[in-house]
């Protein structure tokens, strides 16, 4: 028997949040157990059903006050951090699969066009350029760039900018310059093996993004405000709608006070991130 098979029947707007959160609860406990290497490297195609099924569930237009119930919940809290951890690990497999079909297509811009959520990827773009307010040949440093740094790649094809990534883990490093030597743009993109504390760098940063894999977050931008000069801009993605915001990120966002809020767009279709724009304060 199928182990999905209680997890095939998609939400209409009369069902319950119980039975909401009992989905949550056994893909909870179909997945807790699993090893991070099994999570990415099994050929189970359960795995990308229960990631699907996630997916579809974080789409959800789901009142504010049962979210909010959710996050004070300790049980529930316990459960929620262990369906992140999964989803995470999943998406990192699939954004290293599809930074390995990049490498492997005589078309690589083609392929790269067809991903599933590259529109996403352009307009999230096109946000971060216009609400900072840069111009061509600035440099964007994006902190956690990832295998498939497809934020830094849209922004210096399709904008004209200059960008350095810090990533922390060296096999991702390596599949990451790659993918930037095979798309044509090693000359405006460089990929660095750091972390937040290999920051301040020597060179120019007109924008210090964050990404939402970059963690914890408290202790990067603890960091940060230590480091980066006064006036620096910096921004951040986040989740503020519904079920999402639960699980696509594991902790919430607190500031140090030297930074100062300048700007937030909220998401539109198909976007799903708000972007914060922040400033450093002068000292």
């Amino acid at each position: 028997m199928n182990i999905y098979y209680e997890l095939s029947t998609k939400y209409t707007m009369t069902q319950t949040t119980t039975e909401i959160d009992n989905e949550i609860l056994n893909i909870y406990s179909l997945t807790r157990d699993l090893k991070d290497r099994e999570i990415l490297y099994s050929q189970s195609d359960h795995l990308m059903d229960f990631f699907k099924r996630l997916d579809y569930l974080a789409t959800l237009d789901i009142d504010d006050q049962h979210v909010q119930q959710m996050i004070c919940s300790s049980r529930k809290g316990t459960m929620l951090k262990s369906i992140v951890r999964f989803r995470n690990l999943y998406s990192l497999r699939l954004e290293i699969e599809n930074a390995n079909s990049i490498l492997d297509s005589c078309d690589p811009w083609d392929v790269l066009r067809g991903f599933t959520h590259f529109t996403n990827y352009l307009q999230l773009a096109r946000t971060e350029y216009q609400g900072s307010a840069l111009k061509q040949g600035d440099c964007v440093v994006f902190l956690g760039s990832g295998p498939l740094p497809l934020s830094l790649i849209i922004l210096c094809h399709y904008h004209g900018l200059n960008g350095i990534g810090i990533e922390q883990e060296p096999e991702r490093v390596q599949l990451s310059r790659k993918v930037i030597k095979k798309l044509g743009l090693s000359n405006q993109i460089k990929i660095i093996d750091g972390n937040h504390f290999t920051l301040p760098l020597s060179s120019k940063c007109d924008l210090l993004m964050v990404a939402a894999a970059a963690q914890p977050k408290t202790e990067v931008f603890a960091h940060l405000a230590n480091v980066v000069p006064s006036r620096a801009k910096l921004s951040y993605r986040l989740y503020e709608k519904g079920l999402r915001r639960l699980l696509e990120t594991p902790e919430l966002v607190t500031l140090p006070e030297m930074f100062k809020e300048s700007l937030r767009i909220r998401p539109k279709p198909p976007v799903n991130n708000t972007v914060v724009f922040i400033t450093k304060a002068v000292s």
